[in-house]
């Protein structure tokens, strides 16, 4: 338990500075949008590629493993979805909702516990996996979207999901990190110390973001939805990973990275998504915020717990 208590307090100061930074002035509104984009376009790339490149993908990866990990967002997607369609929800909060209860903060945060809780070896694990989950959750946070669009001809159609998933620079890392690892190619000494530079300033800058980022006016204007997309997020996502996790009769050395994973808040990118595909930005930004709080305590609960 100790071991849980020194890796998650330390994560959530970083990001309770990166409130109190934004608040004394010291990381204003306008500077988080370049930085945003330096950690998730550089930074994070950089040093998912870096680890997943180094390691042996066959002693890394598990395809039972990668099905208890990916399945439960589409389970818990058909689950939101019917609920949805059964309580008449208004269409533009459906889709944030959707999202929001399945879409973790895996670049940022999710990665950010593997590495410093399970390690190297843990974290290219996670690396791998994250990859692959990745791909499934903006998959359906584009469809979940989609679906309940005030615009439904608005053209964003198989094209568009193509850019929005194989455009995500850490999908991209990871594939890349994969095609190395499968096929053991080298990476140069001078591009491997180059990219352990700026993989250095990926995890503490994204923690600072996402502190930065958080708005606790528009938690409360939104409380009950977001404490909803919190419950289904941190606690029913995983659970339902635990549950798929147990019938392949995986051990908890095993799947602690995909836990990890699936109890990461939700992303950041939900607030994107929902400005460009007719969603609710306050929602998403009421529920990314809120989830990143109460996740100190869910992280402490799962892996005190299985860790």
């Amino acid at each position: 338990m100790l071991h849980v208590i020194n890796t998650i307090i330390p994560i959530f100061t970083v990001i309770l500075l990166g409130w109190l930074a934004s608040a004394r002035g010291l990381l204003p509104y306008d500077l988080l949008g370049p930085l945003n984009r330096l950690v998730y376009y550089l930074a994070i790339p950089a040093m998912i590629f870096r680890a997943v490149a180094a390691a042996s993908f066959h002693a890394h990866f598990n395809v039972y493993l990668l099905i208890g990990t990916v399945a439960p967002v589409i389970i818990l997607f058909a689950i939101v979805l019917g609920a949805c369609l059964s309580f008449r929800v208004h269409r533009s909060y459906c889709g944030t909702f959707m999202q929001g209860s399945f879409h973790g903060n895996l670049g940022y945060i999710g990665l950010a516990v593997a590495y410093y809780f399970l390690g190297t070896n843990g974290f290219t694990q996670a690396g791998i996996l994250a990859g692959f989950l990745m791909l499934v959750q903006n998959i359906f946070s584009v469809l979940s979207l989609q679906i309940f669009s005030k615009r439904p001809d608005s053209g964003h159609g198989f094209l568009f999901f193509i850019k929005k998933v194989m455009g995500n620079p850490v999908v991209i890392s990871v594939i890349g990190g994969i095609i190395f690892s499968f096929f053991e190619l080298p990476i140069p000494g001078t591009i491997d110390r180059t990219l352990m530079i700026i993989s250095g300033m990926a995890l503490p800058l994204a923690l600072l973001i996402i502190g930065a980022s958080l708005s606790l006016k528009l938690i409360q204007s939104h409380l009950r939805p977001a404490l909803t997309i919190c419950i289904l997020k941190l606690l029913i996502l995983p659970s339902i990973g635990l549950l798929i996790y147990k019938f392949f009769r995986i051990t908890p050395e095993l799947f602690l990275p995909g836990l990890i994973l699936l109890a990461a808040p939700s992303a950041t990118v939900v607030y994107i998504m929902a400005r460009e595909l007719d969603g609710s930005p306050d929602l998403a930004s009421a529920s990314i915020s809120l989830s990143t709080l109460i996740s100190s305590a869910t992280f402490t609960f799962w892996l005190g717990y299985f860790g």
